[in-house]
């Protein structure tokens, strides 16, 4: 289940880069179509952040059961 949540960290910041590069391609053209793509860049970071930490908690937890 961890490798599980490893792997979907990672994700949003696929998305999150995908996002960015986005934003640089059409800010000159359409620059109210890049803000959708902002908001998915900022969520995906901190989904990512969000993420990460609660993993980094759970790990924490099941290692100090099992001592």
């Amino acid at each position: 289940m961890i490798k599980i949540l490893k792997y979907t960290e990672y994700l949003y910041l696929v998305v999150a880069i995908i996002s960015v590069y986005k934003i640089a391609t059409l800010w000159e053209t359409d620059r109210q179509g890049t803000y959708i793509f902002i908001f998915f860049a900022v969520i995906s970071v901190a989904m990512f952040v969000f993420r990460r930490n609660y993993r980094k908690r759970f790990e924490k937890r099941k290692r100090d059961n099992q001592q």
